[in-house]
């Protein structure tokens, strides 16, 4: 029986797709437990649809197997190979600097989105394909096939065929899969992949349905162990079709047996130790690189603390720029989004290269629904002077498919009275990786002197009243605790404190 959830449309959702995904995990939630089911194929592809079912799945504990939808196949452009998002984020960035003219943007625009699917480099969509792979929640190989591909055909029917045969088993349910052992695979995979940081919410939120404490500690730490592994932009250069006909993720897991849990059990009937024994060997690709000579010597990404991230702030330090891993640098404040729009041009900008742009109130309820407003376009009289990076930070998201030297998900948010509220223009911020520290760089006396003048006057913003909107507003969770609602968290899932608390 085919039954309908609402559809999350990455573009065009208002006021953002992260607002929405909460809204289409209690929907898939009470699909599935309204109806006789014994068992479900969920079906999902772009950034928030994988992650809600997934959540739903924990939440109900009904048999299921996940069924991605699969990445389009690339485009060409002048005989250079282009993929969405990661070249069009790159080709306008030419266009705003001036190098690429608006007839050539038009065309190049009609060439990024050849086919159906997801994007096709490791966005969101596909990091949480791999994601529910590496969990266990969907078939081995399954993450990367292109949406049109026969193989995408084959992996379907071969989820029915699952999923019947769980039907009438009653097992494996979600909570034999989302296991600690899992969530631990999953954050080796996220690092090795180069994945997007979207991905880490959505992993924390996963792990909270299913009552596992995520420790970001741990992530981080895993971070420093486990390299990129995968050539994928926007950390490296090929595409997710490339990473399908090199071996696809079971391929790319068999560089790490050591770290990963082989026991951790498939929806397959199998384990991940059995996926990866079955693997292809595909000779002379240089997609998946061994762990002796990886793409980059870190994971994707590392959490950052400090006096402006009490809770934590993330960065994907594979696609940053090396140069900028430890920077001190004037902050340059945008209060809101708009505020950003209306000014990140204006050509008597006060700012810099060396400078840090610095936007608040785009958290989860600032915004509210936490937008991928962390992607600050570099201001376009910088562009046009060659400037192609600078150190960003916010407590907004970013597409997986973006780059750069972005500081993202600080906790707790602007709007809550973090601490990123009462950074002003000209203040001293450091960024230092290596250290995972983010700092505003203020004696502590004036730290608290700001802090609690802004206590004593809140910021004054318009709330919900009515419907989801006010829901979310009463009930959201910040970045570090996966932006889930509250009451939705099963018990004893919180996100452990970090150690220094």
């Amino acid at each position: 029986m085919i039954f309908p959830t609402i559809s999350i449309g990455e573009s065009f959702a208002h006021p953002t797709s992260m607002f929405l995904r909460n809204l289409m995990a209690m929907d898939t939630e009470e699909m599935m437990t309204a109806q006789p089911m014994d068992s479900v194929v969920l079906i999902g592809g772009c950034d928030k649809t994988l992650p809600a079912q997934v959540m739903a799945a924990a939440s109900t504990n009904l048999p299921a197997v996940v069924l991605q939808t699969g990445p389009m196949v690339v485009g060409n452009h002048k005989g250079e190979v282009l993929g969405a998002c990661t070249d069009c984020r790159r080709m306008w960035a030419q266009h705003r600097a001036g190098n690429v003219d608006l007839v050539e943007i038009e065309t190049i625009s009609s060439r990024l989105c050849p086919s159906v699917g997801t994007c096709s480099v490791m966005g969101t969509a596909s990091t949480m394909a791999c994601i529910v792979e590496a969990l266990g929640l969907a078939l081995p190989m399954s993450a990367a096939a292109p949406a049109t591909l026969a193989d995408r055909r084959r992996i379907a029917e071969a989820s029915g065929k699952r999923a019947t045969e769980i039907a009438i088993a009653g097992t494996p349910k979600p909570s034999d899969l989302i296991t600690v052992a899992s969530i631990r695979n999953a954050m080796i995979v996220l690092q090795a992949i180069g994945g997007s940081t979207n991905a880490l919410i959505h992993l924390v939120a996963i792990a909270g349905r299913a009552g596992i404490p995520f420790d970001l500690a741990a992530f981080d730490q895993l971070g420093r162990e486990i390299p990129v592994l995968l050539n994928l932009k926007p950390s490296g250069v090929h595409y997710m079709e490339h990473f399908h006909h090199a071996g696809g993720l079971p391929a790319l897991m068999r560089e790490l047996t050591a770290f990963l849990d082989l026991d951790a059990p498939n929806i397959s009937g199998g384990t991940l130790g059995d996926a990866i024994a079955a693997a292809e060997l595909v000779p002379h690709q240089d997609v998946i690189c061994s762990f002796a000579s990886p793409l980059k010597p870190e994971g994707a990404m590392a959490i950052l603390y400090g006096n402006l991230a009490p809770l934590s702030a993330v960065i994907k330090h594979s696609a940053a720029s090396p140069h900028l891993m430890r920077h001190v640098g004037r902050a340059v404040v945008f209060d809101s989004i708009e505020d950003l729009t209306n000014r990140i041009d204006d050509s008597d900008l006060d700012v810099t290269p060396e400078d840090i742009l610095v936007l608040r109130n785009a958290g989860p309820k600032g915004a509210p629904g936490m937008p991928e407003a962390g992607y600050l376009p570099i201001p376009m009289k910088l562009a046009r002077q060659g400037i192609k990076d600078m150190v960003r930070i916010s407590d907004a998201r970013m597409s997986g498919t973006a780059f750069g030297t972005i500081v993202l998900h600080i906790a707790p948010e602007a709007a809550v009275g973090g601490p990123l509220a009462i950074v002003q223009n000209g203040d001293q911020v450091l960024l230092d990786v290596e250290a995972r520290r983010l700092e505003l760089l203020i004696d502590d006396t004036e730290l608290q002197r700001r802090l609690a003048v802004l206590k004593q006057s809140p910021q004054q913003r318009e709330t919900a009243q009515r419907g989801y909107a006010k829901l979310f507003e009463g009930c959201v969770l910040q970045a570090d605790q996966g932006c889930d609602f509250d009451f939705l968290l099963r018990e004893g899932s919180p996100t452990p404190p970090k150690k220094d608390e």
